[in-house]
């Protein structure tokens, strides 16, 4: 921006906050109010600075929301939501995330939750990383039905069982919904990488670890079984085991003595949710 005539600073930039900061070509200095007003700004007499408009949440909300892609009616992105594609009527991201994708109609992405994609109707996203399917009518209720995709993960060194962790970060788990039944499919491979153990790098052995977890007013009851797929080398008491905890679902794993074992787990809910107490 050229000065203007009889004046020796201009606008420089404005701020995230609304105010406007001005230079007389080398260094930052504070405009009167002459000097904003000239350029067709506010100047706020209570602060003593020039103003392109007033800070409110509403503006943080929409600064917030720049970032994101909307199309169709009644999608909503709350505050803090950013990168993120909504498709479909009636969507609703509840804030502080970013990264995700919605295709469908009234979908649901809980507060903080990133890097998720959420299809159909009426399903609803509670945990970073994860896909989501929805395959409801529109008088159901939200996640009545819907499948979840997920990963565990961890490393194991030693004999012991251990936990893995959902999106291998340490005491992490999925929580499994009040009356709530949900089918678990989880494909578990464990890959040798390192140790002195018996066996080398490259061992590695595969499972499918399934069943249905059920949660009863808060009491978590499962029921399990493993098979196991196919292995190569040395792979002696390595294997995974589905368990509760409280309210949280988790895969146990237990690998050998002195032998290093990366473990990755994907797994697959299959939900009803209901608000009949189980």
């Amino acid at each position: 921006m050229e000065f203007r005539n009889g004046l020796s600073v201009k606008p420089k930039e404005v701020l995230r906050s609304g105010q406007v900061v001005f230079t007389d070509g080398t260094n930052d200095v504070t405009p009167n109010q002459t000097d904003c007003e000239a350029y067709g700004y506010t100047y706020n007499h209570r602060t003593r600075t020039c103003e392109a408009y007033s800070y409110t949440m509403r503006v943080q909300q929409a600064i917030s929301n720049e970032t994101n892609t909307i199309k169709g009616a009644g999608n909503e992105t709350e505050t803090g939501t950013n990168n993120t594609l909504l498709i479909g009527e009636n969507n609703i991201v509840k804030g502080e995330s970013r990264n995700n994708i919605i295709v469908g109609n009234n979908n649901e992405i809980v507060n903080g939750i990133n890097n998720v994609g959420v299809y159909g109707t009426l399903a609803q996203a509670t945990v970073s990383n994860s896909i989501v399917l929805g395959g409801n009518s529109g008088s159901d209720s939200l996640s009545e039905r819907q499948s979840i995709q997920l990963i565990y993960g961890t490393q194991t060194t030693q004999g012991g069982t251990e936990h893995s962790y959902l999106n291998n970060i340490t005491d992490n788990y999925f929580t499994i919904p009040d009356n709530c039944a949900m089918y678990f499919h989880a494909d578990v491979l464990a890959l040798r990488v390192g140790g002195t153990g018996t066996g080398s790098a490259g061992d590695f052995l595969s499972w499918v670890e399934r069943g249905v977890v059920r949660n009863a007013s808060g009491a978590l009851r499962i029921e399990r079984e493993r098979d196991t797929i196919k292995g190569f080398g040395n792979h002696t008491n390595w294997r995974p085991t589905a368990v509760v905890s409280g309210t949280d679902f988790i895969i146990d794993v237990r690998g050998a003595t002195d032998t290093t074992i990366e473990w990755c787990s994907n797994i697959t809910f299959t939900q009803i949710k209901t608000s009949v107490a189980l």
